[in-house]
């Protein structure tokens, strides 16, 4: 694991070299993960390995304000994200075509990355994810301020680790100093936001992998009837921690996605990379 400088903050990243396969000639999968109580462990501890043992080259990082990487007290909208993994790309010896797949929030930045540069992007796949969208940031809105209301709170912290573990109550907790020390959650709702007819521009393969239960998952309609290219899966019987656990089944559904779907964008980007 690194640190290295991007859009001016340090950013905690790691590469996982492809097994068996050269780097030049391995397709790279850049792996973003959620707000607020994730960071790239999730990826460390799930799919990391499996993908780097399938011939990939792995490339996963803390966001801003995340994990190990640099918290500034401002600069926290979809774009600044956006930003900060344009930069980091090249610090990481990646100059081609990459696979983006982000779960949660990290989906939502692949959105606007493969926006701002459809020619660097030759798929994305999200898990629980949906566009910066209006609809969107409302949602984020109400999530972002009861978060910050209540996770500075001893009783919510206690019920969490009672509920949900003490790991998970200590994550709680780091989420709630972060959203009191920055802008965060005032920012991610004053992103700027996507329209349906910019999102259907999107022309590079697009998967989307949501739970069954999850109250994401009526955007699978909505993916499909807008995207050009777009596979949806629903995993039964799941809300929204759909990577942390069911990854076999995300790891599956990605190479059966890649095999499939993302042939020509596969071999376009091996000549890149």
């Amino acid at each position: 694991m690194i640190t290295v400088p991007a859009n001016g903050i340090a950013v905690h990243a790691l590469q996982m070299p492809p097994k068996d396969v050269e780097a030049t000639e391995a397709p790279t999968v850049v792996m973003i993960h959620g707000l607020g109580t994730d960071s790239m462990a999730s990826w460390y501890f799930t799919l990391g390995k499996p993908f780097a043992d399938a011939g990939m080259r792995v490339v996963m990082y803390d966001l801003r304000g995340h994990g190990h990487s640099e918290r500034p007290a401002t600069g926290y909208q979809v774009d600044d994200f956006v930003d900060d993994l344009e930069e980091l790309l090249p610090q990481m010896g990646v100059d081609g075509r990459v696979f983006l797949l982000g779960n949660s929030f990290g989906g939502t930045i692949a959105f606007a990355y493969a926006m701002r540069h459809p020619d660097r992007t030759a798929g994305i796949a999200v898990i629980e994810s949906e566009p910066a969208t209006e609809a969107w940031a409302t949602k984020m809105a109400a999530n972002l301020d009861r978060a910050a209301t209540q996770l500075p709170r001893p009783a919510a912290l206690a019920w969490i680790a009672v509920n949900r573990g003490r790991r998970t109550a200590r994550l709680a907790k780091a989420a709630g100093q972060m959203l009191s020390t920055t802008t965060l959650a005032r920012d991610i709702p004053a992103s700027r936001l996507l329209s349906r007819a910019e999102i259907a521009t999107i022309g590079c393969p697009v998967l989307c992998i949501y739970g069954e239960d999850s109250d994401l998952a009526e955007q699978a309609v909505l993916m499909e009837a807008t995207l050009p290219r777009c596979r949806t899966v629903m995993v039964p019987r799941q809300k929204h921690s759909v990577l942390v656990e069911q990854p076999d089944t995300v790891r599956e559904q990605f190479f059966t996605w890649l095999r499939e779907d993302c042939a020509d964008s596969h071999a376009h980007g091996r000549e890149q990379v």
